[in-house]
């Protein structure tokens, strides 16, 4: 197998633009290929089979979605308390929004999850790993609410990011109002 870690993240790349743009069908080495602009069979090199390019995709997800450290840095040398967890919850939202490609193909994984067991043992892995490390933030920053707390969070907004990146019901509210709206009603007043 090929080891050229630069070309590797540029498939990856390649192949989560497809994603995000095409759907899982139209997910296919040959696809990724073409978008990354290298000689056919260049992405078989690198990842053999469907399931090791989808496990690829998901390696990549989770660089590329992954807080920024000066921003954690700062966020943790606050106060504990709701507007510190709105805060957090805003950067988490910036990071997702700003990376449109990456969440919409991050969530036509979770519908190609749906379909395909493989597919959804290797993105549950991840997503598990993803909540546990919420949690333990959350709980070593200080903040208010536990396990099903951020378990409500995490539906709360994967219907937000789903509602702002494809047919917004309400574009005219600021998404940080309605993440504040989601803190002041699903987090306990301490």
């Amino acid at each position: 197998m090929a080891r050229n870690d630069a070309r590797r993240r540029a498939l990856t790349d390649a192949g989560l633009t497809v994603l995000a743009r095409d759907g899982a069908r139209g997910l296919t080495h040959r696809a990724v290929d073409a978008e990354a602009v290298v000689p056919a069979g260049t992405t078989s090199n690198y990842f053999r089979t469907r399931d090791s390019l989808i496990q690829g995709l998901v390696n990549r997800i989770a660089e590329r979605l992954a807080p920024d450290p000066a921003v954690a840095a700062e966020l943790r040398g606050k106060p504990p308390g709701r507007e510190l967890f709105a805060e957090y919850l805003r950067d988490i939202v910036r990071r997702l929004t700003a990376n449109r490609d990456i969440t919409l193909a991050l969530f036509e994984l979770r519908l190609e999850a749906a379909r395909r067991p493989e597919v959804a043992s290797v993105l549950g892995e991840w997503q598990r790993n993803n909540f546990a490390a919420d949690v333990a933030f959350n709980t070593d920053a200080g903040l208010p609410g536990g396990r099903h707390e951020i378990a409500l969070f995490h539906y709360a907004i994967d219907g937000l990011l789903l509602d702002r990146l494809t047919t917004p019901i309400d574009p005219e509210t600021p998404t940080d109002d309605i993440i504040d709206s989601l803190v002041a009603g699903l987090l306990p007043e301490r």
